[in-house]
């Protein structure tokens, strides 16, 4: 039995039955023209999400990514650093001494996870920083996504590749050349790195690095395009905060600021979260409360799945892959 025979057949109630409804939701989707977003929070990349991801780009069955700056990072962390990260699965039990003691190692945690400052970030920056001071000296500027397109196009990070590079999902994006989106790049360890670079003078102009702004109008060029002859984009949202927030409310913007009305809404929503609702935050609103501020529409086929993403997200993943 194959996974999505087994889900089909075991999956039928609940939080089981939604993830069964989304991921065909999609699969429809995509059969019928559309295109689709799939935004990531939390720390996707470290736990190593690109396996699949990876593969969906390499299909088509993603057009356009959302991602926080973490995300966007370490997905390359973990493909040059790989063999030095290190698993703590009783990290419910740390004390604030044994934090110290990795923090003293330069092992950085995330949740079960330590991501080793030197081989990973360090190794990172000595690559990245002459990609900007080139691009600085040149009175040229590029997305964040753009440089790591140009680091890794490069081959210069190739001697340190420690997984499969097949598992890379930056690195299939990259030879896709696939629209990436990533708000609020500056709360990233590259992005606290790009800002002291510009403090201590090393970049000379801030603005080598497009953003936020820039990235809101480079992402409504892309849907206002995506979105003709009545296609439609698909939004399937890992998590919540801003890799998500972000992106969704280019629809509203484009209908209510420049008064295009033309633009068809989002054509499909899905949301994995484990946010509770009610409690006034983006992360746990329902999809119904996006209807009232023009993001869906009340025919949009809209799913929720209260769970773990990391559990979650490849079962759909895999349903969508056909495996």
């Amino acid at each position: 039995m194959n996974v999505t025979n087994f889900l089909k057949h075991h999956y039928r109630h609940f939080n089981a039955a939604a993830l069964i409804d989304a991921a065909e939701g999609y699969n429809k989707h995509i059969a019928e023209g559309g295109k689709m977003m799939i935004t990531l929070a939390g720390a996707m990349s470290t736990a190593e999400m690109g396996i699949q991801l990876a593969e969906l780009i390499r299909q088509d069955k993603v057009q356009i990514i959302s991602c926080t700056g973490a995300n966007l990072e370490e997905d390359i962390f973990n493909l040059v650093a790989h063999d030095f990260y290190e698993r703590v699965p009783n990290y419910r039990d740390l004390t604030p001494a044994d934090e110290h003691e990795l923090l003293k190692r330069h092992m950085n945690r995330v949740t079960d996870t330590c991501i080793p400052e030197e081989e990973a970030m360090r190794r990172i920056e000595n690559t990245v920083l002459k990609f900007w001071e080139k691009a600085d000296q040149a009175s040229e500027a590029y997305f964040p996504h753009e440089f790591f397109y140009q680091i890794l196009k490069s081959g210069e990070l190739e001697q340190y590749y420690q997984i499969d590079p097949k598992d890379s999902w930056m690195l299939a994006a990259a030879e896709k050349n696939l629209p990436i989106i990533c708000p609020g790049w500056e709360d990233s360890t590259l992005g606290n790195i790009y800002a002291g670079h510009v403090i201590s003078g090393d970049i000379k102009n801030v603005h080598t690095m497009k953003t936020g702004i820039q990235y809101m109008i480079y992402l409504a060029d892309w849907y206002t395009e995506q979105a003709k002859d009545d296609s439609t984009v698909g939004f399937f949202q890992i998590g919540g905060g801003i890799a998500g927030d972000f992106p969704i409310c280019v629809v509203p913007m484009l209908h209510q600021d420049l008064g295009r009305h033309g633009v068809p809404l989002w054509g499909y929503f899905c949301q994995i979260s484990d946010s509770t609702t009610s409690y006034g935050s983006y992360s746990g609103a329902v999809p119904n409360e996006k209807i009232t501020w023009g993001k869906l529409g009340q025919d949009t086929p809209k799913f929720i799945i209260e769970s773990d993403a990391t559990i979650v997200a490849p079962l759909i993943f895999a349903m969508v892959l056909g495996q």
